[in-house]
């Protein structure tokens, strides 16, 4: 039986949650002092009304901040875990492979964060959250089972799990 998702937990990766953290270091060290000396400068020039330079490290603080602060709250709910078994099950870190009922194309996505794709990666792929309506219907489900759910513009969609890999 599969465990029930828990909405605020993100699962990552030890190499994910490494790199989250590293960016989250950098950020407030070099990158914030940066900042705060380019603020300073732009003080001492004087009027700080039409003063471009105060105004964009301004922006740019605000920008560091906010990623910052994501970085923080994403590191909060991170659950370090391994690559999930490659037994078919659909799971978080799993690259799951499905077709809608009618279509005779499928469609493959990532189930877990962006955060799971190293910053680096040449991958491509849609990432599906498992709390979506989509990734929480395949929670658990097995290659070649169906399930029904309800899509965020109302509709009832069945999807057919052709292939679940881990990433």
């Amino acid at each position: 039986m599969t465990q029930p998702i828990e909405s605020t937990t993100i699962w990552v990766t030890q190499d994910a949650y490494d790199r989250l953290q590293a960016e989250l270091e950098h950020l407030k060290g070099e990158v914030m002092h940066d900042i705060t000396s380019k603020i300073a400068a732009a003080r001492d020039e004087g009027d700080l009304k039409e003063n471009g330079g105060y105004h964009a490290a301004r922006e740019e603080q605000g920008k560091t901040k906010a990623r910052i602060d994501q970085l923080e709250d994403m590191l909060r709910k991170a659950e370090v875990g391994e690559k999930p078994a490659d037994d078919g099950l659909v799971e978080t870190g799993m690259i799951v492979t499905i077709r809608f009922k009618g279509d005779k194309d499928t469609e493959q996505f990532l189930l877990g964060s962006r955060e799971l794709l190293s910053m680096d990666s040449t991958v491509d792929i849609d990432v599906y959250s498992p709390t979506s309506p989509l990734g929480s219907a395949l929670h658990g489900k097995k290659v070649g089972e169906s399930v029904s759910y309800e899509a965020p513009n109302g509709q009832t969609l069945t999807v057919e799990v052709i292939a679940a890999k881990p990433f």
